[in-house]
């Protein structure tokens, strides 16, 4: 398993292909937990997967794209790696600044980077799914990451979906009472007067969001009680802008021919 991950990220490296691993690998650098895992999780932009995958379908890896808004699974037999270009309700997009804020590493020997801190609290915050449930890990990076947490980055990047932040740190709060203060008190006053000032707006017009946190526990919503399917509305738009990414990597790959 391990050469087999170690023969992709030298490809990755030696294309020039920018990366970031995430994950238990990015978990493990930033606080030191170790679990065992069954893949490594590699974060790119969209057009970078596309490279990543011409790459390594010419030196004979198979590649699988299973969703085209943010998976492909790099595999041989049972083995596997993941490719992901953003979070699978396309709520959170990799960009060039994910990668270009991660932090070097050397992961099974290979010299690369790990996501930064920020990005991978981030890519946490949709993971509550009845199967699986990441509000741990943004925990444990909050209480043990070894360097201070650029709040400004999170607030950025959550952007509209500061709820998810408050709930997980919140969530942070009550396993951690004596730890609060690793939150800054600015950002706690910041996350509770949006809530505070968001609870007495008119709301009426906000569309139900259920189904950006789970489709499957929300389906009820949408499909008998006939309210909105916000997931299929951001997906629909994300593949839009892939589809735009592939037309441009198309007419790089024939001008460089």
């Amino acid at each position: 398993m391990a050469d087999f991950y170690r023969k992709i990220l030298r490809v990755l490296n030696e294309q020039k292909i920018p990366y970031a691993i995430a994950g238990a690998f990015a978990l493990h650098q930033h606080t030191g937990i170790w679990r065992a895992t069954k893949d490594l999780d590699v974060f790119l932009t969209a057009e970078n997967m596309l490279r990543a995958v011409t790459e390594l379908q010419d030196r004979g890896f198979e590649c699988d794209i299973l969703d085209p808004v943010w998976l492909t699974k790099v595999k041989k037999g049972p083995i596997f790696m993941d490719l992901i270009t953003g979070m699978s309700n396309a709520v959170f997009v990799v960009d060039d600044s994910w990668i270009a804020r991660a932090k070097p590493a050397t992961v099974l020997a290979i010299r690369t980077k790990v996501l930064a801190t920020e990005e991978l609290l981030v890519s946490k915050l949709f993971v509550s799914r009845r199967e699986r449930f990441d509000g741990a890990d943004i925990a444990h990076i909050v209480y043990g990451s070894g360097t201070p947490l650029n709040w400004n980055r999170i607030l950025k990047l959550v952007g509209d979906h500061w709820e998810l932040l408050l709930w997980s740190l919140l969530l942070f709060r009550y396993i951690y009472p004596a730890d609060s203060g690793k939150v800054p008190r600015q950002v706690w006053k910041h996350l509770l007067k949006l809530l505070q000032d968001d609870l007495y707006k008119d709301n009426s017009k906000v569309p139900f969001r259920g189904t950006l946190v789970d489709d499957n526990m929300f389906a009820v919503d949408t499909e008998q009680w006939g309210l909105p399917n916000l997931l299929s509305q951001y997906r629909w738009r994300r593949l839009k802008d892939i589809a735009a990414t592939k037309r441009v990597h198309r007419t790089k790959s024939k001008g460089a021919a």
